[in-house]
């Protein structure tokens, strides 16, 4: 590996500039789809990031000589919407100080809460990982103070990642998302059969209630997919927005292309009633890590559970079916617990360039991290397993 001074630090602003394969290059093996130049790129090729959409691309990149050795995937953001880390009182006390906040460099896959590594190093070939890390590391404060920017955080990065960070003066947040694990699972009754009565009881009445409704489901692989079934998927996104009173972060450009570049990840689930469709969900599958994330739901006809069995029985027989061992469900959602979900506490990493507002954060989250241990130590009392762990 060459010197230390030889590196070159980059902004990208483009991912398209660069040869897929350059990307992916620096990627570790469980590194899951999201990472991937196919997704990011898609991203900003449709205009979901970029533009005036308040992510400002700016990937930051190391090369050795004109080899490219590490990379973080990177934005200036002029809000906090599409995180699922919320720093809005940061910015409001920052604002309040007569400080801007924004903007400020966000280190994370977009609309995406997913863990997974942040900081990425080709491997092999005489690279110093550690090393490559710490230049990008030293490369992002840098970015910060010489652009008078308020701060840096890194969403969801693996916990050797954070070790890394927290040596840099980043601190520490936690979050809590719920996962379904595969025990061994030979069909959803033995599923079922793992779960306290009163939770085997109501999933079961859940799911008898949708059935009244004669509603059947599709599972579509991605690589079988046709255009018609995006267009009804974004229909049903949509208007799961639309009932929010909000916008969509994705449009259906983006859904196409990513089902066109990435079909062996996707895999959508579609309820239909005499046979004329009327809810949907999506999966991502990573076979390599045997995960599966459910990342979009919506319906246009409102059915009483029919969101449950859609994007959680459905997407459960799913991976019991093919023997996927975890199932993200995504940020938020105590609900998910009544339905065979356990929490799980993830970290981001934040950095504060401002002395002062760095300390009042410190506290901040000092007190929310023990405020959220005690939540995640209630909810244990609340779980929806048996004691016992049930075998195939």
């Amino acid at each position: 590996m060459a010197p230390p001074d030889s590196f070159q630090l980059e902004i990208l602003d483009r991912l398209s500039d660069i040869p897929s394969n350059d990307w992916n290059a620096l990627l570790p093996a469980d590194a899951g789809p999201f990472l991937r130049h196919e997704f990011l790129s898609a991203l900003e090729e449709t205009g979901c990031v970029g533009g005036n959409t308040g992510w400002q691309v700016a990937h930051l990149l190391l090369r050795d000589d004109q080899r490219l050795i590490g990379a973080l995937p990177l934005y200036l953001k002029q809000h906090s919407y599409g995180e699922f880390v919320f720093d809005w009182s940061w910015a409001q006390a920052y604002e309040q100080q007569g400080m801007q906040y924004f903007p400020k460099a966000l280190c994370a896959i977009p609309f995406t809460p997913v863990q997974g590594s942040r900081i990425l190093s080709l491997s092999g070939d005489g690279i110093d990982a550690s090393g490559v890390a710490r230049r990008l590391i030293e490369g992002l404060k840098a970015l910060v103070l010489q652009n008078d920017l308020s701060s840096a955080h890194v969403l969801f990065p693996y916990a050797t990642e954070l070790e890394a960070l927290k040596e840099h003066g980043f601190m520490l947040r936690d979050s809590v998302q719920f996962h379904w694990h595969n025990q061994g699972f030979e069909n959803f009754e033995h599923f079922l059969s793992a779960l306290t009565m009163k939770r085997r009881k109501n999933i079961r009445r859940e799911r008898e209630q949708v059935a009244r409704e004669l509603i059947s489901f599709r599972h579509i692989p991605g690589e079988s997919s046709t255009n018609a079934d995006w267009e009804f998927f974004y229909r049903c996104y949509a208007n799961t927005y639309l009932e929010h009173r909000s916008s969509p972060y994705l449009n259906e450009a983006f859904f196409k292309l990513w089902a066109q570049r990435m079909p062996e990840n996707l895999h959508l689930i579609i309820a239909e009633r005499n046979g004329s469709p009327i809810a949907s969900s999506l999966l991502v599958v990573d076979p390599t890590t045997s995960k599966a994330y459910g990342r979009y739901w919506g319906a246009i006809e409102h059915v009483p559970c029919l969101h449950f069995e859609t994007a959680y029985y459905q997407a459960i027989e799913y991976c019991i079916s093919q023997k996927i061992q975890t199932f993200e469900g995504g940020a938020q959602g105590e609900q998910k617990m009544a339905r065979g979900f356990l929490p799980k506490t993830i970290q981001s990493a934040h950095f504060i360039a401002d002395p002062q507002f760095a300390k009042a954060v410190k506290h901040f989250l000092d007190r929310e991290h023990q405020g959220i241990g005690a939540y995640v130590d209630e909810l244990a009392e609340h779980s929806p397993l048996k004691s016992s762990k049930v075998q195939p």
